[in-house]
């Protein structure tokens, strides 16, 4: 179990239970240690890295770095770049800025990526897994459509966390 805010009363604490949830936590805005302690508070075991290239300018979060880090804290780490972002979408978002030019491009690449998807579903029913990208604001990150994507091939219910909150997916938050 962990405890969170409810979005509707943010000082009112509720408990929810983590042991049937894929989580998504952005790390922007977070050090290292700060991550790693709200990755462990919710129960996360296992970090999925959805980014395409592991790398980050923020110290702790570049592939090594980040994998021995969360292996010190007893934390698995797996990388799948087949579920990150491809370059053509993230090039054009950063040219026109539509996210729903964005989103479209995205979910069509994800369609060609159902096996991985698979293997996602099955990581996240085997352990607390959680799906890390840059991006604080899940309704501004492609993890949101991976987790949604695992969520209908029959994995967990999904919950977004931030640095201080959890928030259950809403499905038509994100709509392109």
């Amino acid at each position: 179990m962990f405890i969170t805010a409810s979005r509707s009363h943010p000082s009112k604490l509720v408990q929810m239970d983590s042991t049937h949830h894929l989580f998504t936590l952005g790390y922007e805005g977070l050090d290292i240690s700060t991550f790693i302690e709200r990755a462990r508070a919710a129960g996360v075991k296992t970090v999925v890295d959805v980014r395409e290239l592991p790398l980050s300018r923020k110290k702790g979060f570049s592939k090594s770095s980040f994998r021995d880090a969360l292996a010190e804290a007893g934390i698995a780490y797996a990388h799948i770049p087949a579920l990150g972002c491809p370059k053509e979408v993230r090039e054009r978002y950063k040219a026109d800025g539509s996210w729903a030019t964005y989103t479209r491009g995205f979910l069509a690449y994800l369609e060609t990526q159902q096996s991985t998807v698979n293997e996602l579903v099955k990581i996240a029913n085997a352990t607390t897994a959680c799906l890390v990208c840059f991006e604080s604001d899940f309704t501004m990150c492609h993890r949101t459509y991976v987790a949604r994507a695992a969520r209908t091939k029959g994995g967990p219910v999904v919950v977004h966390l931030t640095s201080r909150t959890s928030f259950p997916d809403v499905a038509g938050r994100l709509a392109a």
